[in-house]
């Protein structure tokens, strides 16, 4: 059996209960995104890099690393130019972004090491780069414990609110409060059960909000292979790819709006 990573509970079972959305048209997700690509839309996947020649990407539209450096004014460097996935797990949430939305425009925006481990002055830094390059929608399949960043996380997350950037955010596998994924104006994110990519549904009693697709899930992976893989990681990037189909159908909607149409979609949704 398939080991459950934490928040996804909420999800099991009766699920969250009912709840009501925005009075959408009748067919909601027609409406939502219906023949939407993500074309027009910036995804940023930040995370271990991304294999761009990997066939479940295709491709990407920029790369850039960043590096912590202690000398630097803010902490870290921004080294642009292509680059290689070290892990695997951002080409795994690059596939799913593209196989939601396959017109979107996927930045690479590496900011974790061979070992999936990384500063939190990178995160910050990769936040910060996505927010300054335009970017609509974040992926971020990762999330800090640190309480000495706490402050400026909360501070970058909330100028990329202000300035419509959607920051899809992962809810941590194991107990404990992670940053940013607990901030309210971020979309967090929990795994769901089934095989369904477009499954969704709204948690009633938050911190974390939705839940998507992130149980047995085959992803790509590092040298063009595959793998079988579980965790809220997994469930965040269906999401992004959602966010973008519905930006790619409504440009200009800002990230509470965003918020709003997915609860309005979301399968427990009346």
């Amino acid at each position: 059996m398939t080991e459950l990573p934490e928040w996804s509970a909420a999800f099991l079972g009766d699920g969250p209960g009912r709840t009501t959305g925005l009075p959408l048209p009748e067919d909601r997700r027609e409406w939502a995104w219906g023949g939407a690509t993500g074309a027009g839309v910036r995804v940023a996947v930040v995370d271990s890099g991304v294999d761009a020649a990997h066939p479940a990407v295709g491709s990407l539209a920029g790369s850039v690393a960043i590096e912590p450096d202690p000398d630097a004014d803010e902490g870290y460097r921004a080294v642009e130019g292509e680059h290689e996935d070290l892990y695997g797990h951002g080409t795994a949430c690059a596939g799913i972004i593209r196989a939601l939305a396959p017109e979107a425009e996927i930045y690479s925006v590496r900011v974790l090491g061979s070992n999936l481990k990384g500063k939190t002055s990178a995160f910050y830094g990769g936040i910060a780069w996505a927010v300054a390059h335009g970017m609509h929608v974040v992926n971020m399949s990762l999330s800090s414990k640190s309480e000495q960043w706490f402050a400026a996380l909360h501070e970058v997350v909330d100028e990329a609110y202000f300035a419509n950037v959607m920051l899809v955010c992962a809810a941590n596998n194991m107990p404990g409060p992670t940053y940013p994924s607990q901030f309210a104006s971020v979309f967090s994110v929990a795994a769901l059960g089934g095989q369904d990519p477009e499954a969704l549904a709204y948690n009633t009693s938050p911190p974390v909000e939705f839940g998507a697709r992130g149980l047995d899930v085959d992803v790509a992976w590092t040298a063009g292979t595959t793998i079988q893989a579980s965790g809220n990681s997994f469930a965040t990037p269906h999401v992004a790819g959602m966010a973008a189909r519905i930006l790619s159908k409504h440009p200009g909607l800002t990230p509470f709006q965003v918020k709003a149409v997915l609860h309005a979609v979301s399968d427990n949704a009346d």
